[in-house]
């Protein structure tokens, strides 16, 4: 018998002063039995910190090949951005680039070792792709507030995010690297 997927709410207060995005979301985000809440939480942050009109995390989750975590489509249906949340492949990340009009990374993973697994490979527009990490303790000290149903207020000013969870505070910088 399949693991189902365990279904998690968060009412999220979001305040992008970076961009000028103030929004309230009720976002049900579906957890793949393989998925790890580390995962999770920086699929949630990806969305967070990338919203905008026609955003969407992908129908098949973490098992779907042929879309990423999050990404953002027009009004014709058209993907406009392909975000990558973990570790991608550098194959995954060049269909996505050629696909979408830009393309991006969120890791909470050693970024250095993201980067070197990406460097090198045929990756159409590498240079034009950001990949944004986050500190590890952050997400270490994080997952643990996740429960089934979440509120959580995520602010970004300068690159500083602050997430506060179930009413315990965090907060890390959005560190931007280059791919090879």
């Amino acid at each position: 018998m399949a693991l189902s997927a365990t279904l998690h709410t968060f009412t999220v207060h979001l305040a992008d002063v970076d961009r000028g995005v103030y929004e309230e979301l009720e976002l049900r985000v579906a957890r793949h039995p393989s998925e790890t809440a580390e995962f999770m939480l920086t699929r949630l942050l990806a969305y967070c910190l990338e919203y905008t009109d026609g955003i969407t995390f992908s129908e098949g989750g973490v098992s779907s090949t042929d879309e990423p975590a999050v990404l953002v489509r027009d009004l014709t249906g058209r993907v406009t951005a392909w975000i990558e949340v973990g570790a991608p492949d550098a194959e995954r990340l060049h269909r996505g680039s050629k696909l979408a009009g830009r393309a991006a990374v969120y890791t909470h993973r050693d970024p250095a070792k993201v980067l070197a697994q990406l460097s090198g490979k045929r990756i159409h527009r590498a240079a034009d792709i950001p990949v944004f990490s986050f500190d590890r303790t952050f997400i270490d000290a994080a997952v643990p507030a996740i429960d089934r149903r979440n509120t959580a207020t995520v602010s970004i000013t300068e690159r500083e995010l602050f997430l506060e969870l179930n009413g315990q505070a965090f907060s890390t910088p959005v560190e931007a690297h280059d791919i090879g």
